[in-house]
C-alpha cells in the first residue's frame, strides 16, 4: 500500500529566490536558516515512494530532516519534539507532498517514530518500575506490621484494619504483596523493551516515518524488526519510509534506498552504499577467522 506517493524539496532556484528576499537576507544576519542549504548541492530532489522507501546517508545528509518535513507537511502526529528554526514553515511550504486517496484514511493511524520516542519510552518503563518496587517495599512494611500486630476491634471503624490483620495472616508476603501491586511492567532488555514498542505503535493501515530504528536492537532483534516490517507491509496495509544505516533494513525486500549522499540524489542498491561496503571489505579482510 502507498499513501505518500511522491515528496518534493525546493530545487536551487526555489532557494536562492527566496533567500534573495531582501527581508529574508536581512533575517539570515540574526538566525539560523535551517533547513535552506542542507540540500543545496544535491539538485531538484524528488523523491519517488514505494510501500519501503529507505533513506540512508552520512551525518549531515538530510535523512532526518527529510523526514521531519514529511511528517509536517502531512501533519502526521509525533511524541518528540524536533529542531526548527523561525525559517523551517518557510522551507515546508516550498516542499509539495502527493497522497493517494487512501491516505485520508490512514493518516489517523500514521505517525512519526524517532528514536528519541523510543527512549523516552524505555525511561517511562524504569519510571514506572521504580515505582512498582517503592510501593512494593511499603506493602512489605504493612504486611509485617499486619500479621504481628495485637489488635483488638472495639468498633466498627476498625473493620478495615480487622480486614488487612486477618489477610495478613493467611497469607505468605509475597502473595499479600503480589495481591495489592502489578508485576513490573518489564522483565525485559532494552533492546527488547525498543522492539515492543515498535511492535505497540504500528498499526494496520498507516503510514509510519521511522527515524534510525536499530537504535537499542541488537542484530538479532533488527532482524525481527524486519520481518514485522515486511509483514506489516505485505498483510497490513501499512508503508514505510525510514532513515537507517542498518545493513538488515537496508537489505528489506523490495525497498526502494536513496543515497543522499549522492549528487545528483537517485535510488540505488543496498550493496552499491558506501558504508555497506566498508563493513563487506572488512569481513572479506577477516574472512579467515569466521573460517577457522
Amino acid at each position: 500500500m502507498i499513501y505518500l506517493t511522491r515528496f518534493s524539496l525546493p530545487g536551487e532556484g526555489a532557494e536562492l529566490s527566496f533567500l534573495g528576499n531582501s527581508r529574508e537576507n536581512k533575517r539570515t544576519c540574526y538566525t539560523s536558516r535551517y533547513p535552506f542549504g542542507v540540500f543545496l548541492s544535491r539538485g531538484a530532489l524528488t523523491l519517488k515512494l514505494e510501500p519501503v522507501t529507505i533513506l540512508c546517508g552520512g551525518n549531515g545528509s538530510g535523512k532526518t530532516t527529510i523526514l521531519n518535513l514529511m511528517g509536517e507537511k502531512l501533519g502526521l502526529s509525533r511524541g518528540t519534539v524536533f529542531n526548527r528554526s523561525s525559517f523551517f514553515e518557510d522551507y515546508l511550504e516550498l516542499c509539495r507532498a502527493e497522497t493517494a486517496p487512501a491516505f485520508r484514511d490512514a493518516k489517523e493511524n500514521s505517525r512519526v517514530i524517532t528514536s528519541d520516542d523510543v527512549f523516552d519510552y524505555l525511561l517511562d518503563l524504569r519510571y514506572m518500575n521504580e515505582n512498582i518496587d517503592h510501593r512494593r517495599r511499603e506493602l512489605l512494611e504493612e504486611y509485617a506490621d499486619a500479621r504481628y500486630a495485637k489488635f483488638q476491634m472495639r468498633s466498627m471503624e476498625d473493620v478495615d484494619r480487622l480486614r488487612q490483620v486477618v489477610d495478613a495472616q493467611r497469607r505468605t508476603g509475597s502473595r499479600y504483596v503480589r495481591d495489592r501491586v502489578m508485576n513490573d511492567v518489564v522483565e525485559k532488555s532494552n533492546g527488547e523493551s525498543a522492539f515492543a514498542f515498535f511492535t505497540k505503535e504500528i498499526q494496520e493501515g498507516g503510514l509510519y516515518l521511522l527515524d534510525e530504528p536499530e537504535n537499542s536492537l541488537s542484530p538479532r532483534l533488527q532482524r525481527e524488526l524486519v520481518s514485522f516490517l515486511e509483514d506489516s507491509v505485505r498483510f497490513y496495509r501499512c508503508q514505510f519510509v525510514i532513515s537507517t544505516h542498518s545493513p538488515f533494513l537496508l537489505a528489506m525486500r523490495e525497498a526502494k534506498i536513496y543515497d543522499l549522499d549522492s549528487a545528483p540524489v537517485q535510488p540505488c542498491s543496498w550493496t552499491e552504499l558506501e558504508h555497506i561496503r566498508t563493513y563487506w571489505q572488512f569481513f572479506q579482510e577477516h574472512r579467515g577467522e569466521f573460517e577457522t
